[in-house]
């Protein structure tokens, strides 16, 4: 891997980082489960898109009961993905290609089948196994209710986040039962963590992304969340910057890198996450959630900005990920913000639009400074899928009752060969999660040689990218639902969310559009355009 130059800004203040959640980006063996080798088949294909990094959602060893994000075992991949060694390969062939890798660390919690857990059942009350998560004695006769009123994170639950063991004791969960609650007080815990970053960090690993950063502080006595006093007992507690301040001396000395998941209101106390000595970037995730609205992304931007500059962190910038429903499918809906609590079956959407849309802000993201993550498949244009009731494997629809489509539908196994068996993503058994129908039409080998396609979009996109990069952004006079910003390289993005099309401001060059201009030059509705001044 090329190596930057001593003056040169970090590479992750302005990286496009690609997320792959193994399991469905490519079948290497057939089985249908995507797995590492598919992964190794298809580097060439991510180097020719350009991107800079390479974000894994959790391959380690795992029941799957929450899509891998219960983890059994952190020194191990799951055998349904490979092996160790096929993980170092990759690591390895990707930095020959120029390519980082960021894995997933998810400290709040482990799976109930982690050796720590399984051993903190079998010891039982008191003892010091079960001084390693949070384990209490119930309420009310005989100890029958749950030790507080904690709510379950997952938004529509309305399923206790305690499971109660057969000797009486009770353990937290703030997802699911089979994802116990790590104590963050306790040192064991916190040593292991930082053996782990150190695991991955001696394998080539050149970042860790960090799950719910900001949930694995809890206070101690565990008091009920409708009568706690400020601080909130158990999401962002001051106790988890001195985690994070020991988690960076960790990843400074292999030249590291975090990204946190902190989902928080308050800019100021979400800056704190940024400071020089605790994590590197975090996600953002309001613009994200925002509607494809001028004023309000325009606000967003402008929010993201002002809370990094304090601390001098690079702004993140995420269109959709393996949480959240698709970005062709949200903004071809009359609502193009996303909530999980309003996520409902049966809304009408209109892909022609939201393609168009999701075209657009392509273009209006990897404009901005700072990095930028891709998720599997947004660069094909990949809609929602719906998937049969009796396929869904996500918790979150069971445990909402029925109601919540869950996050399958963002999940489905991408489509590589038109013509292939299974669109390409494995050529014997059936995927996992079934590809709805007219899949192939979205197979990346169709879209590689039409230059109006998606993938060619991002391709183009992507390899300008170095006229915007990090730094400043100047927003320039523009009509109302117009947004229109120059960077400090003389590059200038204009988004067009109005219903007129928009005149351009004065340039020598148009470098890059979402969708042609119209025939007086002008920009079209839910059109995008990359101009040099």
């Amino acid at each position: 891997m090329a190596q930057s130059r001593p003056d040169a800004a970090p590479w992750w203040r302005s990286a496009v980082i690609y997320q792959v959640y193994v399991r469905s980006f490519a079948d290497g063996d057939g089985d249908g489960t995507g797995d590492l080798a598919g992964v190794r088949a298809r580097l060439p294909y991510l180097a020719e898109l350009g991107v800079d990094a390479l974000w894994f959602t959790p391959w380690y060893v795992s029941p799957l009961k929450d899509g891998g994000y219960d983890v059994a075992d952190y020194r191990a991949i799951d055998p349904a993905f490979g092996t160790l060694a096929e993980a170092e390969k990759l690591i390895a062939e990707a930095g020959e290609l120029g390519i980082r890798t960021i894995v997933d660390i998810v400290p709040n919690h482990v799976s109930d089948q982690h050796p720590w857990f399984r051993a903190a059942r079998e010891a039982g009350p008191g003892s010091p196994e079960r001084a390693l998560f949070h384990f209490r004695p119930g309420r009310g006769p005989d100890g029958a209710l749950p030790p507080n009123d904690w709510p379950s994170e997952f938004v529509g639950s309305t399923d206790p986040v305690w499971t109660r063991l057969p000797d009486g004791e009770w353990y937290l969960h703030l997802f699911t039962p089979e994802q116990p609650d790590l104590n963050w007080a306790h040192p064991a815990v916190r040593q292991e963590h930082e053996d782990i970053l150190r695991f991955w960090f001696e394998r080539g690993v050149a970042g860790v992304r960090i799950d719910s950063a900001a949930l694995l502080a809890k206070d101690p006595e565990l008091p009920d969340l409708a009568s706690a006093p400020d601080p909130h007992p158990y999401v962002d507690r001051d106790e988890l910057h001195d985690i994070y301040r020991s988690w960076r001396a960790v990843a400074d000395a292999y030249d590291g890198v975090f990204v946190g998941e902190v989902w928080l209101p308050d800019a100021e106390r979400f800056a704190r996450y940024l400071r020089p000595d605790e994590l590197h970037t975090a996600f953002n995730f309001s613009f994200l959630s925002c509607p494809w609205d001028a004023e309000r992304l325009r606000t967003s931007i402008d929010t993201t900005l002002a809370e990094h500059a304090p601390v001098g962190a690079p702004a993140t910038w995420v269109l959709c990920n393996h949480d959240v429903t698709r970005t062709v499918t949200r903004y071809g809906r009359a609502d193009t913000g996303f909530d999980f609590a309003t996520k409902a079956f049966g809304t009408p959407t209109d892909l022609a639009l939201g393609t168009r849309r999701a075209r657009a802000a392509a273009l209006l993201s990897l404009a901005l400074p700072g990095s930028v993550y891709l998720y599997q498949g947004e660069e094909l244009g990949l809609p929602e899928a719906d998937i049969p009731l009796d396929r869904i494997q996500d918790p979150m629809h069971a445990r909402s009752g029925g109601t919540d489509p869950g996050r399958d539908g963002c999940r489905v196994p991408l489509p590589w060969g038109a013509e292939e068996p299974y669109a390409g993503f494995g050529a014997q058994a059936e995927p996992w999660l079934p590809q709805p129908e007219g899949w192939a039409a979205y197979a990346a080998d169709r879209q590689a040689d039409d230059p109006g396609s998606m993938l060619t979009l991002y391709r183009r996109a992507i390899a300008l990218r170095p006229e915007f990069g990090d730094g400043p952004l100047t927003w320039l006079p523009s009509s109302d639902g117009v947004l229109a910003f120059a960077r400090a390289s003389g590059a200038l993005c204009v988004v067009n969310l109005s219903d007129t099309p928009a005149d351009l401001p004065a340039h020598t060059e148009l470098l890059l559009f979402s969708a042609p201009l119209d025939a007086d030059g002008r920009l079209p509705q839910d059109t995008a355009v990359w101009l040099r001044a």
